[in-house]
């Protein structure tokens, strides 16, 4: 058969003697075995087996391989360029592609050159320059926030060569560190180690400058002001220097200057309160993260910025204070300053029942720090009213679950909640009030809560609810229980007009409101004539 080519043939095939006009893509088509017969006999070739051998070995050894396709700047005879069946001039031409549209398309490359090996490409492992991410000492600040720190500090010590007295150095504070004003007294201390009492401008940019205060957060250099240095937490004492500060210098509180022992009971309520909402380890040592997640620093701002100090509401509220300590003093009747389960069940007019009395002495929500048995001291009610009038509050639900989770397991079974709501049936029924039955208080709880688990109640599940204050008032407060059923639509509307005030924060309006009034009768009866026991007059 014309084209066709025997076994015989291909055997006497003599490459040296080939010679091959051009082959259309046909032809080869036509004829696959004779591509086929083709490449084997140039596989076989001598020349072939040495260069297959040393491309191998050169792969191994990781040095470049030569490229296929050099032979026109290379000699005929050497061994590195690929033996040819073809004698020169004589190649076959390439297959036609198209510039677009062919899948067979090659794209210039970018990088390396085609010509070198891919593995020894691989082999080099890429190295990348990871920017610095821990720094032992805190950030560097950058250049132009240095420099601009130091010009406001020439600024601020020109003219003083010996340096910066105390009463000199508040500007510093706030100016160019940004702090509260009233941290300017503790700051001087932190830097005047040696007690000299002034504060040279060298001093000051070892201090705050190389000691890398410009790169921190207001709340971490807050936090390392107040805390002592070798402590990593903040203590009650920690605060108290700041507190002083903040009595003798801010003009709302000018009026209490004449009554140092009521400043003094003003500073340990403020203090007990930011230990109350932002200590949530309960240790009484508040740490870094804690005061981060917190409002204080800048309620200590608003502090700054504000004349009236009953206008921060969080922590500083002078009526806050006058609410908290009048209640206190209502209920120590023998004023030994400590109260009594029978002292504190006549809180709010006797709304709580025994059992969550019994429950509240029995210290398994918090440990008091009274040191006498069954009394409670003036910062436990602290923790105690705001847990109470604040029941929506994280740290408020967590006192009162622990309060009525009986066996300590975590969770709040029908069992638990029945206990203390029977007592609150029986005082409905004392009341002439219309009881409720626990069955039909179970099915109104849950459809409240929404637990993730029917039947049981969990801390999780009571502070994703808006209503954990109503349930707690429903198993022990029966005055506040009967006062949400029975709500006026009018207080409804104060309470979404003003949805940023807290449920303390309302109660602390009124009462200091009705506390005042009781105060100017008291006046008018004073001065009537009538005789009055001042050793069991209320402190204001």
């Amino acid at each position: 058969m014309e084209g066709a080519v025997s076994m015989s043939d291909v055997a006497a095939f003599q490459p040296e003697a080939l010679q091959l006009p051009e082959l259309s893509p046909l032809a080869l088509k036509a004829n696959p075995f004779l591509a086929e017969q083709l490449f084997s006999q140039w596989f076989s070739l001598p020349d072939t087996s040495r260069l297959v051998k040393s491309l191998l070995a050169a792969a191994k050894t990781g040095e470049p391989l030569n490229a296929v396709g050099n032979s026109s700047t290379t000699n005929a005879g050497s061994g590195s360029s690929i033996p040819s069946m073809f004698p020169s001039g004589c190649t076959p031409p390439l297959s036609p592609r198209s510039v677009s549209g062919s899948p067979r398309t090659v794209k210039q490359r970018v990088g390396p050159s085609s010509l070198g090996s891919p593995l020894k490409v691989i082999s080099e492992p890429v190295r990348e320059v990871i920017p610095q991410f821990y720094f032992k000492n805190g950030r560097l600040p950058p250049a132009e926030t240095r420099e601009r720190c130091l010009f406001d500090i020439d600024q601020h010590f020109y003219g003083h060569v010996d340096g910066l007295q105390q009463n000199e150095f508040k500007s510093v504070a706030k100016d160019i560190c940004k702090l509260p004003s009233f941290f300017s007294t503790i700051l001087f201390r932190r830097i005047d180690v040696n007690g000299v009492g002034i504060i040279t401008r060298d001093q000051f940019i070892d201090y705050w400058v190389k000691g890398n205060f410009l790169t921190m957060d207001l709340a971490t250099q807050v936090y390392i002001i107040l805390k002592q240095p070798d402590h990593e937490y903040l203590t009650q004492e920690d605060f108290r220097p700041i507190l002083r500060e903040i009595l003798s210098t801010h003009p709302g509180l000018e009026f209490l200057q004449s009554t140092p022992e009521f400043q003094e009971r003003y500073a340990e309520t403020v203090i007990y309160r930011i230990f109350h909402y932002v200590n949530r380890s309960g240790t009484s040592r508040l740490t870094l993260k804690e005061l981060k997640r917190s409002n204080l620093v800048a309620a200590m701002l608003q502090v700054d910025d504000e004349e009236d100090i009953n206008k921060v509401l969080r922590y500083f509220s002078y009526e806050h204070f006058y609410v908290i300590y009048c209640k206190f003093w209502e209920l120590d009747t023998d004023h030994d300053f400590l109260i009594d389960k029978e002292n504190l069940i006549r809180y709010g007019n006797h709304a709580l029942t025994y059992r969550i009395v019994d429950r509240v002495f029995s210290q398994v929500a918090r440990k008091f720090r009274s040191k006498i048995e069954g009394k409670m001291g003036y910062e436990d009610f602290v923790y105690f009213i705001l847990s109470e009038e604040d029941k929506s509050s994280e740290p408020g639900i967590e006192f009162w679950f622990n309060c009525i989770d009986l066996d300590g397991n975590g969770v709040l079974t029908s069992n638990e909640m029945q206990f203390f709501y029977e007592e609150q049936l029986h005082r409905m029924e004392c009341m002439a009030q219309e009881p409720v039955l626990f069955e039909d208080i179970l099915c109104q709880i849950i459809d409240m809560i929404g637990p993730e688990t029917d039947g049981l109640v969990t801390l999780r599940d009571m502070k994703r609810t808006k209503l954990a204050g109503h349930v707690f008032n429903i198993l022990f407060n029966l005055n506040k229980f009967i006062a949400f059923e029975s709500r006026d639509p009018f207080l409804i509307r104060q309470e979404r007009e003003n949805p940023t005030l807290t449920e303390w924060d309302r109660f602390a309006h009124r009462e200091y409101i009705r506390l005042s009034m009781e105060d100017d009768a008291e006046d008018v009866s004073n001065g009537s004539g009538d005789v009055w026991d001042e050793s069991l007059e209320a402190p204001f």
